[in-house]
């Protein structure tokens, strides 16, 4: 049986696109995620900050940002969620264009490999996390029309917070303080050769050369992939990213 996909309208990093899932995606999966995080809210009496967590190339900002919606819009059904992402928190470009660390017994600029996980400041997103958890907060967010970071861009005042991004269950050192500060979490696991074809691609729709964009790959998002792949705690949920770009619960 075929599925049937729906179609929607939506920003997501600042870009309007169209998106689409499936129906039995978004009532066997989606919804009964939304479900558990009303739940949880209602249990614990607090605010409830969520994971969304995958490797480079999962199309988890366009997920978070669809979760989001999707919560608004069912709201007679579940809490409505707050989608946020992590990539605020990288260095600022300034910064990453200066200073260097190691990877491979080699010392790079952070500029040359920006999105691994030695380019965010952990410390800043930490303290953010918890301020949030609180009484509010504002949060930043990565500007891709500049390539940087905008800080305190958005005031964030919301009962359920899904904070999406590659690394917040990362096992290595800094990390692991960030991880325990999820209430729930979600990890994407998905194919590394499909997300290998999706970031080329991506590069190439950016103006990149195949050349280029395959060379950016093997030197940078091959070994985020793994890292995430390999290095990260088990998450309270595991959804599968599918060739055609739906997602099923494992």
């Amino acid at each position: 049986m075929d599925k049937k996909f729906l179609t929607y309208s939506m920003e997501v990093n600042g870009l309007w696109q169209e998106v689409k899932f499936s129906e039995t995606a978004i009532e066997n999966v989606f919804i009964p995620f939304l479900r558990e995080l009303t739940d949880l809210k209602m249990t614990m009496d607090r605010k409830v900050i969520a994971y969304l967590v995958a490797p480079p190339g999962a199309g988890k900002s366009t997920l978070a940002k669809f979760l989001e919606q999707l919560s608004r819009e069912r709201s007679n059904e579940v809490e409505p969620i707050r989608a946020l992402g992590m990539d605020g928190y990288h260095y600022t470009a300034a910064y990453m264009k200066i200073t260097t660390v190691e990877r491979d017994g080699e010392k790079v600029l952070m500029n040359d490999i920006k999105g691994a996980p030695e380019t965010f400041d952990i410390d800043l997103l930490v303290d953010k996390i918890r301020e949030a958890r609180q009484d509010g907060t504002s949060w930043n967010i990565y500007d891709r029309k500049i390539h940087d970071v905008l800080p305190d861009y958005w005031s964030v005042e919301e009962d359920i917070l899904l904070i999406e991004g590659n690394y917040l269950l990362l096992k290595e050192a800094g990390w692991t303080n960030v991880r325990v500060l999820g209430d729930y979490s979600v990890f994407i696991d998905a194919d590394p050769e499909l997300l290998r074809e999706r970031l080329i691609s991506r590069k190439i729709a950016g103006g990149k050369s195949r050349e280029e964009a395959e060379a950016f790959y093997n030197f940078s998002d091959s070994k985020n992939i793994e890292r995430v792949l390999k290095n990260s705690a088990q998450a309270d949920e595991t959804w599968k990213l599918l060739p055609d770009g739906d997602f099923e619960r494992q």
